[in-house]
């Protein structure tokens, strides 16, 4: 019996897949190890999103092949896709796998031993000239309670800054009666939420024929699944929300209030560099919607700092919107040049001690927004899912999370793992990152 690692690195769609490779592994009998263990196989499922992902991908290749020599080491996803469109595979690898290949993996791991290792082999197809979207399912994952389902890859929206529509390639949907299928599946297998993905979730349906074809519609095929109590969506780009999208969702139970806006900038002279195809009003406008329909919210973004020829007043103008919106909790990332991209040929390239000091105030910000927040819900009963147990100052605490997103410790000797319990908000404290 042969042995398999996995690594993935990224985001949830690259979790969804690196799961699915796992289990196609399992059903041909692979013994799955951790990544730490010595292996006959190793797989890296592979990001590219920024620089610092790109050497990620790098050093996890390479640890791989000092722990086994001998070992088959298998890149897959982005960042080899990208390599292999500019003809730079790292000779470490014995096999690349593009996107939309993994489904293949056992099939090339098979070929390659047949032929005794003879050469590398480049499994990669040309991702920017297909419209197939590549069937993977998952029947567990590695959450016990939660379980993150890929249903969109590709994306059509060329941000300026972003190497992803290349590595990707363009919107392709899941079938909505495939989705439904695996969503039934993980429920009977005792998973209560579901978190849907995609490359670009706001998309979804775009490619696919029929007149009721739109997230949507595919959410609410999801409600309807007995056995799923929680459904919660991935990152949304904000021109989805509109009066009947979050009046409509807003009417189903099972829907968490909690909301992934991308934003990028405050700034409409940075947003149309960034090609970002909103104004900050508009994006508020959205956000106030989110509130008209929902009772406190928790709405999350994204803001990259030190764009190409974002000036002081520009960075302070996006720094009040994040202010004036009130967001719980901001991700902030400082530029990354990315070659192949438009915003790497952009004049003006901001240094990285700006970018440094940029992100620090924005940080500080967060925290101070994300406080505010969770305030707010001191004193009120809450659902929780609890998930896990942990032990902190010799005492056994149960964690799990709100509808909201909000991690939440109560403690208590016994598991509650796979529980909802409503529980009380005493003190901060309780709320835990």
């Amino acid at each position: 019996m042969r042995k398999a690692a996995l690594h993935n690195l990224g985001c949830k769609v690259n979790s969804y897949e690196t799961e699915a490779m796992q289990e196609i592994l399992e059903k041909k009998g692979y013994e799955i190890v951790s990544f730490h263990d010595e292996a006959d196989v190793y797989i890296i499922n592979t990001c590219s999103v920024t620089n610092m992902a790109d050497r990620k991908s790098r050093q996890m290749i390479h640890r791989a092949r000092r722990q086994n020599p001998q070992a088959v080491i298998v890149a897959a996803g982005c960042y080899v896709q990208a390599l292999t469109d500019a003809g730079e595979v790292d000779d470490n690898i014995d096999i690349v796998i593009g996107n939309n290949k993994k489904k293949d993996l056992a099939e090339i791991l098979e070929a390659y031993f047949c032929e005794q290792k003879a050469a590398p082999r480049t499994e990669v197809i040309d991702i920017n000239h297909t419209a197939e979207y590549e069937e993977l399912h998952l029947t567990k994952t590695a959450e016990h309670t939660r379980a993150y389902l890929k249903v969109q890859d590709g994306c059509n929206q060329f941000c300026t800054y972003c190497i992803i529509p290349y590595a990707r390639g363009r919107v392709r949907s899941r079938a909505k009666a495939e989705v439904v299928q695996e969503v039934s599946a993980l429920a009977a297998n005792g998973y209560q939420e579901v978190v849907l993905t995609g490359i670009h979730l706001s998309s979804y349906g775009l490619d696919l024929k029929g007149e009721n074809e739109s997230l949507l519609s595919l959410i609410q095929a999801v409600h309807e699944v007995e056995g799923i109590e929680r459904i919660r969506l991935g990152s949304l780009e904000p021109r989805i929300i509109t009066e009947e999208f979050a009046e409509t969702i807003s009417q189903m139970r099972k829907i968490c209030p909690h909301f992934h806006l991308s934003l990028q900038s405050g700034c409409n002279a940075t947003l149309r560099r960034m090609n970002r195809r909103y104004t900050a009003e508009e994006y508020y406008e959205k956000c106030q919607l989110l509130r008209k329909y929902f009772q406190n919210p928790a709405i999350t973004t994204d803001v990259i700092v030190g764009f190409p020829g974002e000036t002081q007043e520009e960075f302070e103008e996006s720094l009040a919107f994040v202010d004036k919106v009130d967001f719980y909790e901001t991700h902030i990332f400082k530029y990354s040049r990315r070659r192949g991209t438009k915003a790497a040929d952009m004049e003006h390239q901001v240094p990285e001690q700006q970018k440094a000091a940029r992100s620090a105030v924005m940080l500080e910000l967060n925290e101070e927004k994300q406080r505010k927040y969770e305030e707010k819900w001191l004193g009120k009963t809450v659902e929780v899912l609890f998930e896990e147990t942990i032990v902190r100052d010799n005492k056994t605490y149960q964690v799990g999370h709100t509808k909201e997103y909000l991690k939440v410790a109560v403690e208590s000797e016994k598991s509650w793992e796979n529980q909802r319990k409503e529980v009380e908000i005493v003190n901060l404290s309780q709320i835990i990152h």
